[in-house]
C-alpha cells in the first residue's frame, strides 16, 4: 500500500486508513479513523484530528458510536467510532475508504462531546 500524498482535499467525515502510533509510543498499526477536524483546519495544518474506529462492537464505552451505515463508509465489518481522539500527520494517510453517513456523524459528534464535557449546538435549518 502506498501513501496517498495526492489527497489534497481532506474532508470532515471522511474515513481514511492511517498509520496510528500506539498510546504507549512504541509501535504503530494501520487503522481506519474518522476525520473530525473541519476543512479550514485541515487546509492550514499538517495534522488532522481523528477519532478511532474499531470493529469490536461488543464493547461500547462512553463516547463510542455504532456506525449504522458502516458499509457506505468503506468499512469491511460492522464498526464503532470511538471517543479516542488524536492528531495524526496528513503524511500518515494511506488511503481514503469513504465518507460517513451524516446521521452517523451527528451521533458521533454528540457522543464525543458528551464524553469530553462539551455541548454541540443543534444545526440551524436553512
Amino acid at each position: 500500500m502506498t501513501k496517498t500524498q495526492s489527497m489534497t482535499k481532506i474532508n470532515r467525515g471522511d474515513v481514511v486508513l492511517v498509520e496510528v502510533v500506539f498510546s504507549s509510543g512504541v509501535g504503530s498499526k494501520i487503522r481506519p479513523v474518522l476525520i473530525l477536524s473541519d476543512t479550514n483546519y485541515n487546509k492550514h495544518r499538517d495534522e488532522i484530528i481523528v477519532a478511532g474506529i474499531t470493529s469490536n462492537t461488543k464493547r461500547l464505552h462512553p463516547g463510542d458510536t455504532e456506525l449504522e451505515k458502516w458499509e457506505a463508509a468503506g468499512l469491511k465489518v460492522p464498526s464503532l467510532a470511538t471517543a479516542i481522539i488524536q492528531t495524526v500527520k496528513k503524511a500518515r494517510i494511506q488511503k481514503r475508504l469513504g465518507q460517513i453517513d451524516h446521521l452517523d456523524f451527528e451521533k458521533v459528534e454528540k457522543n464525543i462531546a458528551k464524553a469530553i464535557g462539551m455541548t454541540v449546538k443543534p444545526k440551524m435549518q436553512e
